[in-house]
């Protein structure tokens, strides 16, 4: 119970009873699943719900709207072959914040993001520009968003064809073309946002920043991902290549 319980608060109590079983694993602690998760219900340790979301995508626009090239295909064999992007907004007393972040396909690693007070293109032109440094290898690869006036509008499209990248955009009001970038933002706010009151846009920034860098790359257990973090995934797959 004391390696389920520190498990359990450095996730920031955003660990079920899988994910926990998934860490004493990784700790050496030989343990079945059933008696983890009926240890964690008579303690009453549970993960953190989440909620509904809104939509943050405006499509009333005349810009040219690229193909939906991924298709909800959302397997990648390798980093940098598929990025999705999307925006959220976080609330704050000072007035929304919005994020916008790019994920990569393969380890649902955060790759790039950027908060400001607005959803104007600079937003994401932010956010790709810090992916495209992070990553450096980017042509070739398939960037995948909604149709929103922020990705279909001219300044951002010549960012990213700048770099070879292709565009690809989601059907209209279909959230499910793409769900691992919808998946990330219920995440952040079921285990995070939702969990506090931020005074300041820059509280929120701290605190977010944090989540994702801290937390959400480094730590967090991905099912998906056979329980290990983005950052780890992708060092065991470099290492075998």
């Amino acid at each position: 119970m004391r390696e389920i319980k520190a498990i359990h608060v450095k996730s920031h109590e955003t660990y079920g009873s899988p994910r926990v079983h998934a860490e004493l694993l990784n700790r050496g602690v030989r343990v079945g699943k059933n008696r983890v998760a009926r240890l964690m219900q008579v303690e009453n340790i549970q993960s953190r719900r989440k909620r509904r979301r809104q939509s943050t995508t405006d499509s009333r626009h005349n810009y040219p709207v690229a193909p939906n090239l991924l298709q909800q295909n959302f397997q990648a064999a390798a980093p940098n072959e598929k990025w999705l992007s999307d925006i959220t907004y976080i609330p704050t007393a000072e007035g929304w914040l919005y994020l916008a972040a790019i994920l990569d396909l393969f380890s649902r690693k955060i790759i790039g993001w950027a908060m400001e007070d607005h959803m104007e293109s600079e937003l994401v032109e932010l956010a790709f520009q810090m992916a495209a440094k992070n990553r450096q290898k980017v042509s070739g690869l398939l960037h995948h968003s909604d149709r929103g006036s922020q990705y279909a509008g001219g300044t951002y499209q010549t960012l990213i064809q700048s770099h070879l990248v292709i565009p690809s955009m989601s059907r209209k009001g279909n959230c499910y073309d793409n769900a691992p970038m919808e998946s990330f933002f219920s995440t952040l706010k079921g285990e995070l946002v939702d969990w506090h009151t931020y005074q300041t846009r820059a509280e929120a920034r701290t605190n977010i920043f944090a989540y994702i860098e801290g937390f959400y790359n480094r730590n967090r257990l991905h099912s998906s991902l056979g329980y290990l973090s983005p950052e780890e995934f992708e060092r065991r797959f470099h290492n075998l290549s």
